[in-house]
């Protein structure tokens, strides 16, 4: 059994899932190291107890047992593992490379088969659970790969999840199961949106609206999450609109590849775009709300 100490891990990608993970990982026992291009971040990281944060894990590349990506598209994961100056050739043979970073199925086939040119096995994990189940070590991991391979992460799997689910040994299940949950997700926000619109139109305070809806059939916890935003006029980002932008296009080829529609989904992806173009891409992705005309919505109160 591997004591926790003795175990090294590096978490790619310090925003909001990132940084909660490597918290997590801290918090479990877990040598954790930390990398990203921004210097809050690392500093942040390395005060919490990381044994080093730097802008490229390449700099302790050897000494690591697990790497864990949340970066936030499949081109970041094939930069920083294959780039110029790429992760994967400095990395021990028999390193576990855990992708949860929301991609295609066939870029993480692609990606696993880079991987194995340098004997570094692959789990596609994509996770969910936000910022906040992220900083509790709670995340949903929906993961496919080798047995040999859930092994090598279990000290990983066990700091960040509060579930795991095998979804099976091939990679790219793990990676189809997350796109279909960010269909469900981006609707239920897209819809959210749509219904504190109206009321907004309708002359209904939107706190009141958004209670109702808390304490009635209707919610979802997408709406109870973003909306809040909207209620509170606070747009800053825990996962922006260009995300939801990405992941409903991953969602659309998914649907073109089948040959299979997607009506309420493709209408949400419509709805992300055009909030995307309208400048409010870096916006939170409750922002998508700022699409409807003639409504007047809350303004965030400064603090005093």
């Amino acid at each position: 059994m591997t004591h926790p100490g003795n175990y090294a891990v590096c978490v790619i990608g310090l925003g909001a899932m990132g940084m909660g993970a490597a918290r997590s990982c801290l918090r479990a026992g877990l040598t954790t190291y930390g990398a990203d291009l921004n210097p809050q971040a690392l500093a942040a990281l390395q005060q919490a107890g990381a044994k080093h944060a730097s802008t490229s894990a390449r700099d302790f590349a050897a000494e690591l047992d697990a790497v864990l990506l949340l970066v936030v598209n499949a081109a970041q994961v094939k930069q920083i593992l294959f780039g110029e100056q790429g992760l994967a050739p400095k990395l021990k043979p028999g390193t576990a490379v855990m992708v949860s970073s929301t991609i295609s199925a066939d870029d993480a086939k692609q990606i696993e088969q880079r991987l194995l040119d340098y004997g570094l096995p692959m789990l596609d994990a994509p996770v969910s659970g936000g910022a906040a189940k992220a900083e509790e070590g709670q995340m949903t991991v929906m993961a496919a790969g080798a047995d040999a391979t859930f092994e090598r992460l279990q000290p990983v799997l066990d700091a960040i999840a509060g579930k795991v689910y095998r979804i099976g040994e091939a990679i790219g299940l793990g990676a189809t199961v997350k796109i279909i949950h960010q269909l469900l997700a981006g609707v239920h926000i897209a819809a959210g949106a749509e219904a504190m619109a109206l009321a907004a139109r309708a002359g209904i305070p939107l706190d009141v609206m958004y209670d109702v809806v808390t304490h009635a059939a209707g919610n979802s916890w997408m709406f109870e999450n973003r909306m809040r935003h909207v209620v509170d006029g606070d747009y800053a980002p825990k996962s922006a609109v260009d995300i939801f932008v990405k992941d409903l296009g991953l969602v659309a080829d998914t649907a073109k590849a089948l040959h299979f529609p997607l009506p309420l989904a493709s209408t949400a992806f419509t709805m992300f775009t055009a909030a995307s173009n309208a400048g409010y891409g870096k916006e939170d992705d409750s922002a998508v709300i700022k699409i409807f005309a003639g409504i007047d919505l809350p303004q965030k109160k400064e603090a005093i």
